[in-house]
């Protein structure tokens, strides 16, 4: 990984409060899948999970199999303020690309962005390796390209779905219909299924 997306990177960006993606709330289009979920043992990880919104949100309706994780502290520690019930030993300080363990659903929010476009692959792959047979995938991509130097970057679902076709059946891979007012039209909304092979 480039030296410069690394967990100092982030710790520094946190610390100097430069989090432009942070909406500080969870955002419509994962609430709303959210709250149809009935399941409440899932087990469930928000990788690169930032200020946890989601996971925050998942807890306090009854999800208590819910795992963020993050290379920098300062989020984790913001969200373990925030929310002192949720189990500490959920709260993992870790490279994605490092993690193990096997679980229902992996939430997708602004992570694959901030990694290096050359990560992609890898970044499925490893979605694939996380989730039991059958176990989805569901979040949101930014369907745009950006003018910037990233993070985070854009891209296309013509390019994305290269990507997850090899592990994942496409529930859902459409334009996000709900999304908030600062990305509406610009944020795919995927719901994808580990392929049983």
């Amino acid at each position: 990984m480039e030296e410069q997306f690394d967990a100092a990177y982030w710790q520094q960006r946190y610390q100097s409060g430069n989090t432009g993606w942070d909406t500080g709330r969870i955002t419509t289009p994962l609430k709303e899948y959210f709250d149809q979920l009935q399941e409440k043992d899932l087990r469930i990880l928000i990788p690169g999970c930032g200020h946890a919104y989601e996971a925050e949100y998942l807890f306090r309706k009854g999800f208590k199999q819910v795992y963020v994780a993050d290379v920098a502290d300062a989020p984790l520690e913001h969200f373990a303020r925030r929310v002192p019930g949720f189990p500490k030993e959920h709260l993992l300080r870790q490279d994605f690309f490092s993690l193990s363990g096997t679980y229902d659903l992996l939430v997708e929010q602004t992570f694959f962005c901030a990694l290096d476009p050359t990560l992609r692959p890898a970044y499925a792959r490893q979605c694939a390796a996380l989730l039991k047979p059958g176990g989805k995938l569901v979040g949101l991509l930014f369907n745009t390209s950006f003018t910037h130097d990233g993070p985070p970057f854009g891209g296309s679902s013509e390019e994305y779905s290269a990507y997850f076709e090899p592990y994942f059946n496409f529930l859902h891979f459409e334009p996000a219909y709900n999304s908030i007012p600062p990305r509406q039209g610009r944020e795919l909304f995927m719901l994808l299924q580990k392929k049983n092979h």
